[in-house]
């Protein structure tokens, strides 16, 4: 197993050098950010004294070397557009990211596990309907209009919460239950499959035989042994969350790394945009790892080759 992992963390820097260059790339075909941070009567003089300044003129391969340079000494440059260093400000706005991303998966664990677990004890009844059905809309609903719909109904009529920003537990409500729509769909779907699996095999038919109470039956051993691919699926779209809440980040004004990553996309602030996409590279990266080393905890019998 520990050879695995160590092939794994192996992976790890060559995949970041992947990413960099794939940023360095996109990023430096975007445009030049210069014609942005001058007003429109700059002369070209002063446009030429600015790309220079900022190692613009110099060729791509040296460009790229000194950013790759810049990227193992962890310095990604300052912001241009606020003047402090872009991956101090990217971790400075992180922990809210990663607040809403958790309270997004609670809520999704919270609402998904009950549904899957009572979908696949009464497989094709009106409850397995109600729990699919739902299921299938949390996943089509589109964040962004499920958003807008919440900030209209609880925020704007009801007046029972707030429209945006933070400030106390109630701001935080609309955003996860957003972002942890889909997610919860997902999981409530993977849940029932697994339950519905499980429950047709020859040891709960054993124990059934038995004579032991349903609920053991189900929360002993069918639903302990349905947590691997459960616990693997939500470490994942954990991940997933926290590099992909940048819509609804704008849409509650929520001061994480999403709304940060839009704004420097508008502003065409580089520094900023490369800081946060490596940084959340990396999270998603050591999550995955972190996964597999639990699947392995979970259930001993899974053997890595």
């Amino acid at each position: 197993m520990w050879r695995y992992f160590s092939y794994r963390l192996l992976q790890i820097p060559l995949v970041l050098l992947i990413i960099s260059l794939m940023i360095f790339v996109l990023v430096y075909i975007a445009g030049d950010p210069v014609a942005l941070m001058l007003p429109a009567e700059a002369t070209q003089q002063e446009v030429q004294q600015l790309r220079a300044a900022l190692g613009f003129d110099q060729p791509f391969y040296i460009q790229f070397w000194n950013y790759m340079i810049d990227l193992i000494k962890g310095d990604f440059g300052e912001s241009y557009k606020y003047g402090v260093g872009a991956l101090s400000l990217v971790l400075e706005r992180m922990p809210a990211t990663f607040e809403l991303a958790t309270a997004s998966m609670i809520i999704a664990v919270v609402i998904a596990v009950p549904l899957g677990i009572i979908s696949a004890i009464k497989p094709n009844s009106i409850i397995d309907l109600f729990a699919t059905s739902l299921s299938v809309l949390g996943k089509a609903i589109p964040n962004f209009w499920l958003g807008i719909m919440l900030i209209l109904v609880f925020a704007v009529n009801l007046k029972i919460m707030p429209v945006s920003g933070t400030g106390s537990w109630k701001h935080i409500i609309l955003p996860a239950i957003t972002l942890g729509t889909a997610v919860s769909a997902q999981i409530t779907r993977l849940v029932r499959s697994n339950m519905l699996e499980i429950l047709q095999q020859d040891y709960i038919r054993t124990a059934k035989s038995k004579g032991q109470k349903k609920s053991v039956i189900i929360f002993k051993h069918a639903f302990r042994n349905s947590l691997v691919p459960v616990i693997t699926i939500t470490l994942l779209q954990l991940a997933s969350l926290v590099g992909g809440a940048l819509i609804t980040e704008m849409i509650f004004a929520w001061p994480g790394v999403g709304q940060l990553i839009i704004q420097a996309v508008y502003d065409k602030d580089l520094p900023i945009i490369q800081a946060a996409v490596f940084v959340t590279a990396v999270i998603i990266l050591f999550m995955n790892l972190f996964s597999d080393i639990l699947y392995r905890f979970l259930d001993p019998r899974i053997k890595f080759n």
